[in-house]
């Protein structure tokens, strides 16, 4: 679908060519460092369910709910994201926070954004906390409110 104008107004034009990808179930990936402190960290720690696709070539898979799994893989060069790249919607923070954090999860503190002494920041928008995984990479756990 494409937008055009009649009179000054936006209107959706169908557009046959843009909807090759519409119906494909696409799914995200990350790079870790060490594919084995991944699963012990995201199977163990976060309680989430893994397969490892491909040892020797360092590939496994997180099986989310809603069956929206991701790929994760190891990569030789890996430098961590600066942005958080996987968002967890919990029903209570608070809870969250503490189950994790009794598991080792530290949670990380940020220059400039109010956070409570949990890291929990409750400003506008949902109420949430970021933490990383073994590999620098930062996850988040979150409260609408």
């Amino acid at each position: 679908m494409s937008f055009g104008t009649r009179r000054g107004l936006y209107v959706a034009i169908e557009d046959e060519r843009n909807d090759m990808l519409a119906n494909s179930k696409a799914f995200s990936g990350f790079a870790v460092d060490d594919l084995d402190k991944a699963r012990e960290f995201y199977g163990e720690t976060l309680g989430l369910r893994t397969s490892v696709l491909d040892e020797e070539n360092g590939l496994m898979s997180l099986h989310l709910a809603g069956d929206r799994d991701t790929i994760v893989y190891r990569k030789p060069d890996y430098t961590p994201a600066t942005y958080t790249i996987l968002n967890f919607p919990v029903d209570d923070v608070d809870e969250a926070v503490d189950a994790l954090a009794a598991r080792g999860v530290r949670f990380e503190s940020y220059d400039g954004l109010e956070q409570d002494a949990k890291g929990i920041a409750r400003g506008e928008g949902p109420y949430i906390a970021w933490f990383q995984d073994p590999a620098g990479n930062i996850l988040s756990v979150l409260q609408e409110r």
